[in-house]
Order: C-alpha cells, then structure tokens, then sequence
C-alpha cells in the first residue's frame, strides 16, 4: 500500500513496501495529471524544439514541444491540450495530428504518463515562447540539421530530453 510523504502544490511523494524489506520511493502528479508531447514537423522537414531552464537540472533542456493536460481544466482532452501546448510554446498550429499513445516517462522514479503526437501541415501564427514565467526559445531545425543541433547545444550546456530520440525515428 502506498503512502504519501509529502504533498506539495503539484507533485506527491509516495514510498512503498517492495522486496525484503525494502522501500521505493517515487513521485507522482496531482490529480492524476498527465502531459502531452508533440513531434511537429513542418513541410520543409525541419523539427520544431524547444528550449528552456529546468530547474531539477539546473541547465536549459532541449525538448519537444509539450505540456501538463488538464493543469488548466479537469478533463482536458490529451489532444486538445497538445494543439494549446503546440500553439502556446511554438506559435504553429498543426493542420494534421497522429496520435501514438500513451507513454511512461521514467516508470521507475515518476507515475507520469504522456500522451505522444505527431504534427504536420504546420502553419506559423504566432510568436510562441510560452508564458511569460517559462522563458521558451523555439528552434526550427532541419531534420538532417539536427545531429549537430543537438552537439551544439550539449557543447552550451544544454542537457537533452530523452524524448528527442523517440522523435528521431519517427520523423
């Protein structure tokens, strides 16, 4: 059975009996918030990133586009908060939209799940940047660019999402 330790404005900690004895401690959203990510691809193959400080880092990270579902409104629809996220963060607005499912993004340590989506037929209409309190930068980068991108940023000290490289094989 699992026990809450601690319990903050948007996360809870839980620990649970496991093994011999043995504890494990892991950390879960509030209300059972999940997160949407999106692969957007424009027309001329470039993939859009974005970049922004992590806190639990300490760097800037770059991602993919994405956001929490339903930190907004209870029962946000996955696919309606990802064409927010998308529109909020990048300023491109997707014609088309691939859903692959749900995901687990680290099973071992967080109970969080992200739903993954592709989106093309992009059209720009907007700045993007996120809210004024996330600091985004948006990078459209070519998809043959993006090796180098990635070297570049990492010789910055930009740490990388490991979600980029679910992306790479589905572009």
């Amino acid at each position: 059975m699992s026990v809450c330790r601690y319990r903050g404005r948007f996360l809870e900690f839980h620990e649970v009996p496991w093994g011999d004895g043995g504890r494990w401690e892991y950390v879960k959203r509030l209300r059972g918030i999940s997160a949407a990510v999106i692969l957007a691809i424009t027309d001329a193959r470039e993939i859009l990133l974005v970049e922004q400080f992590r806190p639990p880092l300490g760097r800037p990270c770059i991602e993919l586009p994405a956001g929490l579902v339903g930190d907004e409104r209870d029962g946000e629809d996955p696919l309606e908060s990802a064409r927010r996220e998308l529109l909020e963060e990048t300023g491109f607005r997707a014609a088309n939209w691939e859903d692959f499912g749900e995901w687990a993004s680290s099973p071992g340590m967080i109970g969080e799940i992200f739903h993954f989506y592709r989106a093309t037929g992009l059209e720009r209409v907007g700045r993007g940047g996120g809210t004024a309190s996330e600091g985004i930068r948006v990078h459209v980068v070519p998809v043959g660019d993006l090796p180098r991108f990635v070297a570049d940023a990492r010789a910055r000290g930009c740490a990388v999402d490991t979600r980029l490289l679910i992306g790479l094989h589905l572009v």
